[in-house]
């Protein structure tokens, strides 16, 4: 087997996994000296805590994310993930709760809660990760597996996926991506536009890019990132700026003779449409949106900026002038091997409901608002 097939088979063990926990089931995860079995603590039911307590020899535990467990007074042993113990009284409703904010005052009146004394390790952060992967709360249930742990998973239907698999798929994913198929699409503000659609090996995520007229590949081209927002591209929502800048990119580039949108599947800043709602239900409880990220226990952004580098190299571009207040973006791009000749300024004007937000971007992710 090739090395292209190793790691094609890698990222497809990744994403039937992260599909396994999506519908609450469980997941083994392996090391070089360790196997533990995986499930979301979102998901957890009753049922499936006891098979999980049936199998092991020892007590499960609960791994919450730095941000999540700080929220709860929870301090990681080590790491950045903390693994704490679960009390007689926990039911999986209990559980649940310590993973969703918004159950955060019933989680204040069951702490404090036990951290227990077990060093983190690569499948803890893996488990953790896998979460992420399938859109679910980044908090996860962890048991030892039973001796000969992949053959007792083989044996009852539970798929086994290496730790170091799951770290590295994100990144693999977004290198693995191809050209499937390309067409004209007349745009609002641009008649002369062509939709490239973009797969991963493991038939994931889909990425597309908007290609505004015929841009030279010899000059850098104008080019703006833009991470996917059904509720302002599709909805018109006020809370944020997205649908403004998505076809007020569109417009400006039709205006300077071309350009390309890369249109990426990074719903919410990378955390998915369902927990970006979780987000907004948060900010309307007085929390910015960075703030509301991390009670969920997400990073302030989970975005990465190798899927458009790729999509880049594979359309055959290499420099570009990009469009955008994000100053990550240009270094994010940069470090990807993509020549950012020029940052060019995007803004629009606020209005009542996303004026906070705008000034959240710019006070405390740095935008150049």
């Amino acid at each position: 087997m090739d090395n292209n097939s190793v790691i094609n088979q890698k990222l497809i063990s990744v994403e039937r996994a992260a599909s396994d926990l999506r519908r609450g089931g469980m997941v083994l995860i392996t090391d070089s000296d360790q196997s533990l079995l995986v499930t979301s603590a979102e998901l957890i039911i009753d049922q499936r805590l006891d098979e999980f307590k049936k199998v092991s020899s020892s007590e499960p535990l609960v791994g919450l994310t730095y941000n999540r467990a700080n929220i709860l007074k929870i301090s990681p042993r080590s790491g950045d993930v903390a693994l704490v113990k679960i009390s007689d009284y926990m039911d999986s409703a209990v559980i649940a709760s310590m993973a969703d904010p918004a159950d955060d005052l019933i989680n204040i009146m069951q702490g404090p809660f036990q951290v227990a004394d077990v060093m983190t390790s690569n499948i803890h952060c893996a488990g953790i990760n896998l979460c992420k992967i399938a859109k679910l709360l980044p908090a996860a249930i962890f048991s030892e597996a039973p001796a000969n742990a992949c053959d007792w998973a083989d044996k009852n239907n539970i798929l086994c996926v290496s730790a170091n698999d799951i770290l590295g798929h994100t990144l693999n994913e977004a290198l693995s991506l191809e050209i499937i198929t390309s067409a004209k699409v007349p745009l609002e503000g641009a008649e002369e536009a062509t939709m490239i659609a973009f797969r991963p090996a493991d038939g994931g995520t889909e990425h597309f890019a908007i290609i505004v007229g015929d841009p030279a590949r010899d000059k850098p081209v104008l080019t703006r990132i833009h991470s996917e927002c059904f509720t302002g591209d599709l909805l018109g929502s006020l809370k944020c700026d997205c649908g403004d800048q998505m076809r007020g990119a569109i417009k400006y580039m039709a205006e300077e003779g071309g350009g390309i949108l890369l249109y990426l599947a990074q719903e919410g800043r990378g955390i998915g449409l369902i927990n970006k709602l979780r987000a907004y239900h948060l900010q309307d409880q007085g929390f910015d949106t960075i703030d509301a990220n991390e009670r969920l226990g997400f990073l302030a952004d989970e975005r990465i900026f190798e899927p458009a580098a790729q999509m880049l190299k594979k359309m055959g571009y290499q420099q570009v002038r990009l469009l955008t207040n994000n100053p990550d973006k240009v270094e994010g791009l940069k470090s990807c091997a993509i020549n950012v000749t020029e940052r060019v300024e995007h803004k629009f004007p606020s209005n009542n409901h996303n004026e906070l937000y705008l000034k959240t971007k710019k006070k405390r992710s740095g935008h150049l608002l």
